[in-house]
Parts: C-alpha cells; structure tokens; sequence
C-alpha cells in the first residue's frame, strides 16, 4: 500500500470497488435524476436517484422480482426479465413527472445487448428520454425470448433429459420454456394495461 505524507486514502467505497467516483461526479454534473441499472444471477432492479448532500433519494424503482405479480414464471434474471422491469420503472418514474434521465451502470462492463440494456430498453418504450446508442440495445426478437425458444426447442428434439435439468425452474412452474415468446407478450400487455388504468 502506498504511504507518505501526500498519500490519499481513498473513499471506502472505491477501496471496495464499488464506486467509481470520477463517473458519478460526470453523472451529477448533468442535473438530470440517475437511472442506476444493477444486476445479480438471478434479478435485475432497477432505480431513479436524485442526488443531494444528504445522499441519493430514490424516486421510483422496480426489481425483477415484482414480475411475478403480474404471473411471470419464466427466470427473473434473463434479459426478457430485464426489459420488463425496465418498463415498469419507465411508467413508475413517467407517473411521477419525470421526462428524462442519464443511465447509470455503476461498475458494469457495457457489453452490447446485455441486460443492462434490455432494461434502458424498457425504460425507454415507457416513454423516457436517455441518451443512448442505439447498437447497444438488444433487439426485439431476444427481448421476446425467441433465442431461449429457440434453444428449449433444440434441447427438447436433441437431448430431452438436458432440456429437463436446463429448464427445470421454468417446468417446475408450469412454463414450457418453449412458449416464453407468448408468455412473454402476455405479461407485458398486463404491465401496459394496469398502468393505463391508473398505474401503481
């Protein structure tokens, strides 16, 4: 560890790695509120931050989790998931008068049409403004699930006892991994429908 009397020790959250504090100063400086995207295995949340001294107030957010309310049985951790957490944050925040925002990943790696931006995607169809590039966004057929169709439909002709243990979460639910395509379509029409009638 570096020593010496002009030595600086850096903020605990950057020692753990967990803020990166030249981004975030880049982020504030734009006065819009945040829109900070993170992701485990298993979930995605996501939440609209307002910076002030005191800290970061939350103004609106959604986590993958939230799904199953409106019956989604598939994983809540893929990027169909993702995209629909991201709709539902986008018309919380638009329920609350908020036209636009930065994205913020934090210390995620921007990889192209990862969850990350199949979540900015939702936002985005919510019908908030962030400056983005386009290339990024997965497109419509994998926000659909038709590569997870796809894929079950190969294992099922293939190797059934594979397809049984890759998507035994999604049978043990009573969800053909290989309808997801429908599934999918049906839960977002419930999420656009409930915040037509008066959001939540």
């Amino acid at each position: 560890m570096a020593k010496g009397p002009t030595y600086c020790v850096p903020f605990r959250r950057r020692r753990e790695g967990k803020t990166n504090y030249r981004l975030r100063r880049a982020l504030l400086l734009s006065g819009k509120p945040r829109l900070a995207v993170r992701k485990s295995l298993k979930h995605i949340r996501l939440q609209v931050l307002e910076a002030k001294i005191e800290g970061d107030y939350v103004l609106a957010a959604a986590s993958s989790e939230e799904l199953k309310k409106f019956g989604w049985l598939a994983s809540c951790g893929n990027i169909p998931a993702a995209y629909l957490t991201g709709l539902i944050c986008g018309f919380r925040a638009k329920a609350k008068g908020i036209e636009e925002m930065v994205l913020d990943i934090g210390l995620h790696k921007p990889t192209k049409g990862s969850r990350v931006f199949a979540a900015l995607k939702g936002v985005l169809e919510a019908g908030i403004k962030i400056n983005h590039d386009e290339e990024l966004l997965p497109d419509d057929e994998t926000i659909r699930g038709e590569r997870i169709k796809s894929y079950a439909e190969l294992l099922l002709s293939s190797n059934p006892d594979l397809y049984q243990i890759r998507f035994s979460g999604y049978l043990s639910k009573g969800l053909k991994p290989e309808n997801i395509v429908d599934h999918f379509q049906e839960v977002k029409e419930k999420i656009v429908s409930s915040f037509k009638v008066g959001g939540e």
